[in-house]
């Protein structure tokens, strides 16, 4: 049986996605950088009469050579998913090499070696997503790490879809997603941001969970940057 990965799944749109595969019936494997918070987040997500399974595993994206070990039993899989992210505040005037090397790693280097340690055990027809972010068209202040790695996610989608084709590999970046913890608290400026949408609303986690599944999942979809950002307008 194949299986699908969802890297950074113990939360937010990552833990949305395990919710959705599990409910179609799928063995879905998330991650989390401690083991038993990934247990419990697994544990949370029932497949009742569809049949649908979850585990979790610890694994650290800042550490790569450990991520090879923890994906050891892992079997095949034909959906990848490496939504984990983090931020930081950074900017080239106070600029904290040690942070910005951190989220470079875990962003660029971590994402690309969890590809490498899987490759092997991806079929003709898997599919691999990576999640990006807006800041990497629309930087702000102390943006400067997070609009560099979003933009370095852009370079990773055309060189992967290269080398592992014809598995296909594509890239989402939302904007401000609304009803995420990061965004807990922060109605107004939410509004303010929504109102420069065309859509005046900015999405949700359930509709960065269906554009995701999109692209995992429709064939004819392969080397894609997907903006999802409600049509943002400066």
């Amino acid at each position: 049986m194949t299986e699908v990965v969802i890297i950074g799944g113990t939360s937010g749109i990552g833990f949305e996605l395990a919710r959705h595969y599990v409910g179609q019936g799928r063995a879905v494997v998330l991650t989390g950088r401690d083991r038993d918070r990934a247990a419990k987040a697994a544990a949370e997500l029932d497949g009742g009469e569809t049949g649908g399974s979850a585990r979790g595993i610890g694994l650290n994206l800042a550490e790569p050579a450990t991520v090879a070990a923890a994906l050891g039993d892992v079997g095949e899989v034909d959906r990848l998913a490496l939504v984990a992210v983090d931020r930081d505040q950074n900017t080239v005037a106070r600029y904290d090499h040690d942070k910005a090397a951190y989220l470079t790693t875990v962003k660029l280097v971590g994402y690309t070696q969890v590809v490498h340690a899987l490759m092997s055990r991806l079929p003709k027809d898997a599919s691999v997503l990576l999640f990006g972010g807006a800041a990497r068209e629309r930087p702000y202040p102390g943006s400067t790490t997070v609009s560099i790695v979003n933009g370095g996610i852009t370079g990773m989608v055309a060189t992967l879809a290269a080398e592992l084709a014809p598995v296909r590999v594509n890239a989402i970046h939302p904007g401000a997603v609304a009803d995420t913890p990061f965004w807990a608290g922060g109605a107004a400026l939410l509004d303010a941001l929504a109102q420069r949408t065309l859509t005046g609303r900015l999405p949700t986690m359930a509709d960065v969970v269906a554009a995701s599944v999109f692209l995992l999942e429709s064939p004819a979809v392969n080397a894609v940057d997907l903006t999802v950002d409600g049509g943002w307008r400066p």
